[in-house]
């Protein structure tokens, strides 16, 4: 039971964030734009904010599953969480200010990734 609330406590900020992009999916659109540079003429953008919300819902629920699920759940999430942190924390590309904030939140994303790769190895584990 401990290990499931632990592997809720890893997706929830995943299942929030899926929820309120399905939830508001202009926002969403809005949001991949905004963050990947897209032109807001381009129809890449609602396609990108479905697959976020996808990988988001589905790795959390992978997550929350059993057995192999679990580390799959994991790798999606973890891949999805370097990729988005990449994109959106650039820490070394802004200026001073905003960079200390933005470095704080990286590195907050590089332990949640950690982890997501601690519950897969524990999943993955032997009983």
């Amino acid at each position: 039971m401990l290990l499931l609330l632990a592997r809720l406590a890893l997706a929830s900020p995943f299942l929030f964030s899926g929820i309120t992009k399905a939830l508001d999916f202009a926002g969403a659109t809005g949001e991949v734009r905004a963050l990947t540079g897209l032109d807001p003429a381009s129809p890449l953008a609602a396609p990108l904010a479905a697959l976020v919300i996808a990988v988001q819902l589905g790795g959390s629920a992978l997550l929350l599953a059993k057995g192999r699920a679990v580390w799959l759940g994991a790798a999606l999430l973890a891949a999805f969480t370097l990729a988005a942190t990449l994109v959106a924390h650039d820490f070394w590309n802004k200026p001073e200010g905003a960079a200390l904030r933005d470095a704080t939140t990286f590195l907050e994303h590089m332990g949640l990734i950690a982890g997501l790769g601690l519950a897969a190895l524990i999943a993955g584990r032997k009983p």
